[in-house]
């Protein structure tokens, strides 16, 4: 614990040095080079470059799962989703029912970008039947959803095929780990779904990933041609037993995530599902939001050179 404490306050050393070198100027570098100075304290950090390359911005957008304000009505949820600053979101069907009447969805979507919010998908939504995978699309179609976060049955595949070229809709097949008995990982739904159409893909929930003994980061790159959407979250133990925590406090390693959707492009939404403190989620939600948004910034500004180092 004390070794990631320290790992920890030295990333947030380096994200100062990020905000020094975005400070210097527009063009991204400095003018001038920095001399170390001496007596210098044990674990700062040392500029010795002129130049620092500024890495690319991110191509993929944060958002909500709505699953995580599960206890709180529509209003409630639209206004604390733009309260932790977030746009993008995916209404689980608590928020708006899968047999809501086209007047019904109109309603609520007007609500949605009232507040200035963007619906992009819906899910997690179970498709056990045939009815059910029409009904998902009829409603994904009429709430201008881009995407539908999806568990269809294997058997079920074929016809979903068949209603993603009808519809063009996104499906992202979620993974819910250890217990899961149709797609306990994104290997096993990658496995069901690589024939198919390239519109079927993965939601890729991190901490039922990490629950399952496998690294998200290493799942992303590899399965990253079907990376449709993602679940952010934090677990307390890499194991079946794992719970969720606030992101950054847990056994799954963010930044090297971040990192990860950064490198192989990823352009799809990072959406938060905060599954602890069900009655009360604001907090934890806002802290894992800031954690994030604050990996992000350091890693979008940090020099790509090695001319930073951890002084011994």
């Amino acid at each position: 614990m004390r070794e990631k404490e320290q790992t920890r306050r030295r990333f947030l050393q380096v994200a100062g040095i990020g905000a020094a070198a975005s400070l210097a100027g527009a063009n991204g570098c400095f003018g001038t080079q920095s001399q170390p100075s001496a007596g210098k304290e044990q674990g700062r950090f040392e500029i010795r470059s002129a130049k620092f390359e500024i890495r690319s911005k991110r191509r993929f957008e944060l958002g909500l799962a709505s699953y995580t304000l599960r206890k709180f009505k529509l209003d409630e949820t639209l206004a604390m989703t733009r309260r932790v600053g977030l746009k993008y979101i995916c209404f689980k069907s608590f928020h708006l029912p899968l047999d809501s009447t086209q007047a019904e969805i109109r309603a609520v979507v007007a609500k949605v970008r009232k507040a200035g919010l963007r619906l992009y998908g819906g899910g997690v939504i179970s498709m056990k039947s045939e009815v059910e995978v029409h009904r998902a699309f009829d409603y994904a179609k009429a709430a201008g959803m881009k995407v539908i976060v999806g568990v269809p049955k294997h058997e079920l595949l074929t016809l979903v095929n068949k209603k993603v070229q009808q519809y063009d809709i996104k499906v992202a097949i979620h993974n819910h780990g250890p217990g899961d008995k149709n797609y306990p990982t994104p290997a096993v739904a990658y496995e069901k779904v690589k024939g198919l159409d390239k519109r079927i893909g993965l939601c890729n929930d991190i901490g039922h990933t990490r629950r399952a003994g496998v690294d998200p980061s290493v799942s992303a790159e590899k399965f990253a041609d079907r990376l449709l959407d993602v679940h952010i979250k934090d677990v307390s133990a890499a194991t079946a037993k794992g719970r969720g925590v606030e992101v950054g406090r847990g056994v799954i390693d963010i930044p090297k995530f971040l990192r990860t959707l950064l490198k192989i492009s990823y352009s799809g939404v990072v959406a938060f599902e905060y599954e602890k403190d069900a009655d009360d989620p604001l907090a934890g939600l806002a802290e894992s939001v800031g954690y994030v948004k604050g990996v992000l910034a350091a890693i979008s500004q940090l020099p790509t050179r090695k001319d930073v180092f951890l002084a011994p």
